[in-house]
């Protein structure tokens, strides 16, 4: 079985083909980041127009790659939302001529649920499991309880963990993206070299807030412009972790009584090429027991791999769509999440 897949949501422009027995025979990435980097973030325009010059190509490669040919695919699964949505658009409306001109099934995938179901492919990962995603729009843990099967646990309430980077990065003149700039510059200074807040800690609940801790940042910088960017950016960093462990704990503390049957901790999602904070999450699940199962560099970052093999799971269980399927700017994997907060967690 081979599963085409096609992810334009943001700034990465990707196609992919993946197997049944978890092999990915190609998965083409195309970062946009020079063309963003002078705006501090993407530009939804830009990046639409971007996924329009070279998304034909890239597909064209993958399948070349993958030294198969259309008539041997078995469906073709497009990133449908939640993203950019003229980027999302563009991805959706060229999966759905692929399908209707080779005659295969369509799948319309939440981006979510291919991060969250990455460490199936990479791990062959058992539900249920703990996930801890965490990317530039999107800050959430929920428990895995299969395909479809989502309970959001908690979400953040304002920035998402990735956009708090960005921010924070942008304060210190360290670039865009902010992740891996701030990570950099983190290894060279001291993590206890400036007093910032943990928003959240120590509260019931998973919900998450870091608009605090970045507003923290911009006054520190306005008394003490001259302070050590290695020394505010280790600073921070070990704030994020510290938040990111506490309300990891919660979710944890409510699985050991709720899911017996729990054996792993998922984090997902571009945030998650963090090392320091894949580190602490790790010690945290070692600590109750779980293992922690985090996905390749390449496989955290928006990928098409993971929408082929998310693809792949639906079509196994006859999850298809019609040619009809929407882009949508806006898809939670819990829609019934945030009306109904979850009992026994939150304060």
């Amino acid at each position: 079985m081979h599963v085409l897949g096609i992810e334009t949501s943001c700034d990465e422009t990707a196609a992919a083909v993946v197997n049944e027995d978890r092999r990915i025979l190609s998965n083409v990435v195309l970062s946009q980041i020079d063309e963003h980097s002078p705006y501090g973030g993407v530009v939804p325009e830009i990046a639409a127009r971007a996924h329009v010059a070279h998304l034909d190509r890239l597909i064209a490669q993958a399948m070349r790659e993958a030294g198969i040919e259309y008539a041997d695919l078995d469906a073709v699964a497009a990133t449908a939302g939640p993203g950019l949505i003229g980027g999302v658009m563009v991805g959706l409306v060229t999966g759905k001529a692929i399908a209707a001109a080779a005659g295969k099934p369509l799948i319309a995938v939440n981006h979510l649920e291919g991060h969250a179901l990455t460490a199936r492919l990479t791990d062959d990962a058992a539900f249920p499991y703990l996930l801890l995603l965490v990317s530039g729009g999107h800050c959430q843990i929920l428990l895995v309880e299969g395909v479809g099967k989502y309970r959001r646990l908690g979400t953040t309430i304002d920035d998402a963990i990735g956009e708090a980077f960005d921010k924070t990065a942008k304060m210190l003149e360290l670039g865009y993206p902010g992740g891996p700039a701030i990570e950099k510059v983190a290894a060279d200074g001291d993590p206890n070299a400036v007093r910032l807040p943990r928003p959240m800690k120590g509260r019931k609940g998973c919900d998450f807030s870091f608009a605090g801790l970045k507003t923290a940042v911009l006054h520190v910088l306005k008394k003490e412009p001259d302070i050590p960017p290695a020394d505010l950016a280790a600073s921070f960093q070990a704030a994020v972790v510290d938040v990111m462990r506490d309300r990891l704990q919660n979710a944890l503390n409510w699985a050991a009584l709720e899911v017996p049957d729990l054996r792993h901790v998922v984090v997902a999602g571009g945030v998650a090429a963090n090392e320091a904070l894949r580190a602490g999450l790790q010690e945290a699940a070692g600590a109750a027991g779980l293992q922690m199962l985090a996905p390749p560099i390449e496989l955290c970052t928006d990928n098409a791999a993971m929408i082929a093999w998310a693809g792949l799971e639906r079509f196994r269980l006859g999850l298809t769509d019609d040619l009809g399927a929407e882009a949508r700017p806006r898809w939670p994997l819990d829609p019934d999440a945030a009306p109904k907060p979850f009992a026994g967690v939150r304060a």
